[in-house]
């Protein structure tokens, strides 16, 4: 019934709620002069005819006065620290004009024949400011959102300046209910800010369930990155979803804004510490050289063309097969183009030696950053002669039309899967590799560097944007195996170190990215379910939100994959990346091969592509059964 009416309040029109507040605050100081006068008399007063015009009156004194401080302007449950002392000043100016219209009207009748007694004015002075703030807190209290429906009530971990910020900001919302603060600084713990506790973490749980928390919002800007883990670790596990503020890197990089609110990302659960990357290194092989990108509107061509845009190349070459994929990039691009960079978004395909030859030599490409390819495992499994076809034959394509075009540095995207691959599109991009190492060693013109690396998160290939459309469409989460385990990288991190890897490639060289820990899928799925603020369903929660099913490996996965196929390793300038020594093959001895290879692909014999590729790399060990298509 109460909501019904607050519910019923809130929706009056602006005009309604002020005449609401004005007949209020009339009855309010009419009352307060009659207490005012009983109080200082010691018995209960009710005005006489004389002094009825002066008591009754008083709204009229009031209400202008409280019209021109804006009292009636403000929305009740926003007003802040300055809004209460705006209504002070406004009840202080009203309570010394009715005193002095009470001396330039002496009335008698009562006890001081010259007027009412002076005490009154400060009585009333007091009493009316007690009783209009009061008011004001009060409707504050019964117009909070923790009363309304679909109102999620949060809790800021944080107490510091950006937590008071954020709060400040949610009291414009009509989303959040902002009712604790949680700080681990025990110096702060049980103090008040803006008129709200701060509690120590250890106090979550019950706040949580006293307040039906819906949301964490975390306001920890200057935390370090092993601490933020920390506290998301042990945050993760609650019936909560989690939001953030960005970090002072975000925020001084004008990538992001300090009101901003960010989705927890389960990057930030990985465990991996970012380096800063060299400077220098970015931008020795982009600043001021024209630099071709395949495959520009994948999810690693696309980042590496926002990176490479930002260090100032003279020309981006975009070239993709994909018009929409290239479109979205070029559009996006366009905002940040500088007066040092001209972009060029061209359509085509690695499979046409010739559009490649034609763009390399018209525009004198100097660094090629490879991304075209087939990625998908199950897809290129039941399409094995395209794979070949575009990974392999495409980037022989365009090592070629480098070299001929004195192309300066060729830097191949691979992939862990080409270290013993179990599937076609491993052993495709393990075949790219041994083309470059051999045409490197073949060539002085052109320097060819490869750069392996695992999963990255957010990419169209990722379980990541997979598990997050299943959970919001209430599951379940499907899981290959509950023993799957995958390396993971932000797309971000990783596009920053191959272009600090390929500037450092004297040619033929083989890095590898340090991809951290393996992470186990289905926990990975745990996680990603509590950081939306549900609960999975398992046997000891059968009463769960998300249910986790597991279909089997799809055709070509295996359980784990490997970023090494020898022992040979050795350090570089940045620790995230490793330099690989691996066996090569003289171009004499591939080439007939791949010549072969080429034909069967051509004529889409399944059986013999399958044969050379397992001729060409020995390690190639198919988990899956020939599918022709």
């Amino acid at each position: 019934m109460t909501t019904n009416i607050i519910i019923k309040l809130i929706g009056f029109n602006r005009l309604s709620k002020q005449l609401i507040m004005i007949l209020l605050d009339s009855i309010a100081v009419v009352f307060i002069l009659i207490v005012s006068i009983s109080i200082r008399l010691d018995y209960l007063y009710w005005p006489s005819e004389d002094v009825s015009l002066l008591v009754f009156g008083a709204p009229l004194i009031a209400i202008p006065i409280f019209v021109s401080f804006g009292l009636y302007k403000s929305v009740i449950r926003h007003i802040g620290l300055n809004g209460f002392l705006t209504i002070i000043k406004a009840v202080s100016l009203y309570s010394v004009s009715w005193g002095l219209l009470d001396y330039l009207f002496i009335i008698e009748g009562i006890d001081n024949a010259d007027g009412l007694p002076r005490s009154i004015f400060f009585i009333n002075f007091l009493i009316c400011i007690l009783v209009i703030v009061w008011s004001r807190l009060f409707a504050q209290k019964i117009l909070n959102y923790e009363y309304l429906p679909n109102i999620k009530n949060i809790i800021i971990y944080g107490a510091g300046s950006a937590g008071i910020q954020l709060s400040n900001a949610l009291k414009m919302s009509k989303e959040f209910n902002h009712v604790y603060y949680l700080d681990d600084n025990e110096s702060l713990k049980g103090t008040l800010l803006n008129g709200i506790k701060v509690a120590n973490s250890s106090k979550i749980l019950s706040l949580i369930k006293k307040y039906n928390i819906k949301e964490i919002l975390l306001a920890l800007p200057s935390c370090s990155r092993k601490e933020r883990e920390a506290i998301i670790e042990r945050l993760s596990n609650l019936p909560v979803s989690i939001r953030s503020l960005p970090s002072v890197s975000e925020i001084t990089e004008g990538k992001v804004k300090i009101d901003d609110l960010l989705e927890i990302k389960i990057e930030d659960l990985l465990g991996r510490n970012q380096i800063r990357p060299s400077i220098e290194l970015l931008k020795v092989k982009i600043t001021t050289k024209v630099v071709l990108v395949t495959g520009a509107g994948g999810s690693i061509g696309s980042e590496l063309c926002r990176q490479i845009v930002l260090l100032k190349p003279k020309i981006l070459i975009m070239f993709d097969i994909s018009e929409p994929s290239l479109y979205q990039i070029q559009q996006e691009l366009s905002v940040n183009i500088g007066v040092h960079t001209e972009i060029i978004a061209l359509l085509g395909s690695v499979r046409s030696i010739n559009r490649i030859k034609e763009i390399c030599n018209k525009f004198k490409v100097q660094t090629i950053y490879h991304a075209a390819a087939y990625k998908h495992v199950p897809l290129v499994e039941f399409n094995q002669s395209e794979a070949v076809l575009n990974n392999i034959m495409g980037t022989i394509n365009v090592a070629k039309a480098a070299i001929e075009a004195n192309v300066e540095t060729f830097v191949l995207i691979s992939t862990d899967k080409a270290v013993r691959p179990t599937n076609t599109m491993g052993a495709t991009k393990r075949v790219a590799e041994m083309v470059l190492q051999a045409l490197n060693k073949k060539t002085h013109n052109t320097c060819f560097t490869m750069v392996r690396f695992g999963n990255v998160l957010d990419s169209s290939g990722s379980v990541v944007p997979l598990f997050k459309k299943q959970i919001k469409e209430g599951g379940p989460i499907t899981v290959t195996d509950a023993n799957v385990v995958r390396y993971f990288m932000t797309i971000s991190e990783a596009v920053e170190l191959v272009i600090q890897a390929g500037a450092m490639g004297q040619g033929g060289d083989v890095f590898v990215l340090d991809m951290g820990k393996p992470v186990l899928i289905y926990d990975l799925a745990v996680k990603m379910i509590h950081l939306s603020g549900l609960k999975p369903i398992d046997a000891n929660n059968p009463k769960g939100d998300i249910e986790i099913i597991y279909t089997g490996l799809r055709p070509g996965e295996k359980l784990y994959e490997e970023l090494l196929v020898g022992d040979n390793v050795f350090k570089t300038k940045n620790k995230l990346i490793l330099r690989a020594e691996e066996k090569m093959y003289e171009w004499i001895k591939l080439e007939p091969l791949l010549l072969a290879l080429e034909k069967e692909s051509i004529n889409a014999d399944s059986h013999k592509i399958r044969e050379l590729l397992v001729t060409i790399v020995p390690e190639f060990k198919p988990i899956y059964p020939i599918i022709k298509v």
